[in-house]
């Protein structure tokens, strides 16, 4: 015989031990890894986790959990300010959340997340995370079976000894709740509409992060510099305020005015200027040497020797002054 009360105070104790090493296996895990996922596990089944964590071997850990309890232990550690980027945690813990702890890449763990997502049945009661049509066309269930179908004001004909759907005919309309007639049928016609898996709503790496951040590269990342550079050099030079951005295009304007005036008052001082001059005056001894220099082989500096031909301006022809014809402003 054990009292009432020292079954309660054991119990009592037991709990507090597990809670005790559960804060202490995550704060190692916040500690141990760099980043990680904060997924979403509504309706994903025992199995399914213990498979996704067999596969995680090595590479992540997993840690589910009560929010309250993952608030309030993420709270104590962040008590003294030594770690503010794990309080960011504390506002997004809300649902049936986990986490999955790592230092490889994320996208390789979210990869290996989504290739244990499973098909599910419907289950009555549960919102539809998506929208499910039934085909026209045999259902192959027995004319026995018809009353699923008249509980939903489907059309039907029997046609060969078996049930037809007539039309096309939307069962489940995404986020509203599955009802028992409809959750029934689809059973019956052994149709799994959704899909259920551990599903990434955060990211964590120093903060917390939508997951739409993995899909910035380098390449992203360079292009959205670059317009910003540009942006900051067009706004500069139409503001006539100089910048870092700017400097490049004003030097280079700079330069160009200053071989136009060169050219237009013949005076050949700088060399950037002779040479603009001798191809203008001679560019076929510009084009001419365009395949060797290029390192083209066989007849390839053809093409852009012809290229260049066709893009080299040709030399304004001089106005030829007028012959007299005789005429006099006072005749």
């Amino acid at each position: 015989y054990c009292p009432r009360g020292l079954l309660s105070c054991s119990a009592a104790m037991v709990a507090k031990s597990k809670k005790i090493a559960y804060f202490a296996h995550l704060e190692e895990c916040l500690n141990k890894y760099q980043r990680g996922c904060i997924v979403h596990a509504d309706f994903v089944g025992s199995k399914q986790i213990s498979d996704i964590r067999v596969a995680l071997r090595g590479k992540a850990e997993m840690i589910f959990g009560k929010n309250t309890m993952i608030r309030k232990c993420i709270r104590q550690l962040c008590a003294d300010g030594s770690h503010p980027e794990w309080e960011a945690i504390i506002p997004v813990m809300k649902g049936n959340l986990g986490f999955v702890f790592t230092n490889d890449g994320l996208d390789e763990i979210m990869e290996t997340l989504k290739q244990f997502v499973k098909p599910a049945a419907a289950k009555a009661g549960v919102f539809a995370p998506c929208s499910c049509t039934i085909s026209k066309g045999p259902t192959g269930l027995d004319p026995a079976q018809t009353s699923f179908f008249q509980a939903l004001n489907i059309p039907t004909k029997i046609n060969k000894g078996s049930i037809e759907i007539i039309n096309d005919v939307t069962v489940i309309t995404e986020g509203l709740k599955v009802g028992t007639s409809e959750a029934a049928l689809l059973a019956k016609l052994n149709i799994k509409p959704f899909e259920y898996g551990l599903v990434v709503h955060y990211i964590y790496e120093g903060g917390v992060f939508d997951p739409s951040v993995l899909k910035i590269t380098d390449a992203v990342l360079m292009q959205k510099w670059m317009a910003g550079v540009g942006n900051v050099a067009a706004i500069s030079l139409a503001a006539d305020f100089i910048t870092e951005a700017s400097v490049p295009l004003i030097i280079a304007s700079g330069f160009k005015n200053v071989v136009a005036t060169a050219l237009e008052a013949d005076f050949i001082e700088f060399e950037q200027v002779q040479k603009v001059k001798d191809f203008l005056d001679n560019p076929e001894a510009f084009l001419s040497a365009m395949p060797a220099t290029g390192g083209g082989g066989g007849g390839g500096g053809a093409a852009p020797a012809a290229e260049a031909k066709a893009a080299a301006p040709e030399p304004e022809p001089e106005e030829e002054e007028e012959e007299d014809m005789g005429f006099d402003l006072f005749d």
